[in-house]
């Protein structure tokens, strides 16, 4: 790994931790009242469309702490050399087939995408795994394999700019990939993910910011997510924030009971359309 790339992103993560070790803790207690009942269903995110045709695999790309780490990887079957590239990152339930549908769908929309696995190949079936698998998660091991799907994409796939998404779990990763990595990420969208409203941290991002909650969310409520909206104006970090009325934590996670189709399929739009103008 480049030098200037590790000690960059160890930087970030050492302020990350001292500042928000408690918050963790807590973040995980709320995700675990949103999920109580939840389970890992297909739900209509399946029916979403899919503008092109994908090929598929698994694929070795990180080697985190000795442990070799398979993710899923889609290619638009049209993608060339400098293809944009995505890096999905699953929700709390980790790398399930319902992910790897996801993947499929952005690929279609003319992307090169790797959903990488932050779980070392666990898949939850209830919220009591899902809660015990997010909260065993090593933060420095996962900006390493977030860093390490980065170069993958960029070095074996010659992906051209690079975005990322994730959802609940999913989403705090995906802002934590863009502050890792602020000058190298393009495009960064988060779906309800714990968020950061560090004036200092959030001045480093270089790229965009799409986010996407629910009104009635109680582990990510309205009055955290005007305040990252509010630090991320105040230092001038361009951004799109939406917050759905009705909608709950959950209301667009590909696996789950909480989908809500309606608020689910316009975030989807805005999502295709926020990667097409900024990655393409």
């Amino acid at each position: 790994m480049d030098k200037v790339i590790k000690t960059g992103w160890i930087f970030v993560l050492g302020l990350f931790i001292a500042a928000c070790s408690g918050e963790k803790e807590d973040f995980l207690d709320r995700m675990s009242m949103e999920h109580e009942g939840d389970r890992p269903v297909e739900n209509a995110s399946s029916d979403l469309a899919q503008s092109g045709e994908v090929s598929g695999e698994e694929v070795n790309y990180a080697t985190v702490n000795g442990t070799e780490i398979t993710g899923y990887l889609a290619k638009a079957d049209n993608a060339d050399e400098n293809t944009p590239g995505i890096i999905v990152i699953h929700e709390w339930w980790g790398l399930n087939d319902n992910i790897r549908n996801m993947t499929d769908k952005l690929a279609g929309e003319g992307y090169t995408v790797l959903a990488v696995d932050l779980y070392k190949g666990k898949v939850a079936e209830s919220p009591d795994s899902a809660g015990s698998y997010a909260g065993s998660v090593n933060d420095e091991e996962a900006i390493d394999n977030l860093t390490q799907a980065y170069n993958y994409l960029t070095k074996e796939q010659n992906a051209g700019n690079i975005g990322v998404i994730g959802w609940c779990f999913g989403g705090a990763w995906s802002l934590q990939t863009a502050l890792a990595h602020p000058d190298k990420i393009d495009a960064t969208v988060i779906y309800y993910g714990r968020l950061v409203t560090d004036t200092e941290q959030l001045a480093e991002l270089q790229m965009p910011v799409l986010g996407i909650f629910g009104a009635e969310d109680q582990g990510i409520p309205p009055k955290e997510v005007k305040a990252f909206e509010s630090a991320l104006n105040e230092v001038d970090v361009s951004n799109s924030i939406h917050i759905y009325d009705g909608a709950g934590h959950a209301f667009a996670n590909p696996s789950g009971t909480r989908y809500q189709e309606e608020a689910a399929k316009d975030a989807w739009q805005k999502t295709v359309s926020f990667f097409e103008e900024n990655l393409k």
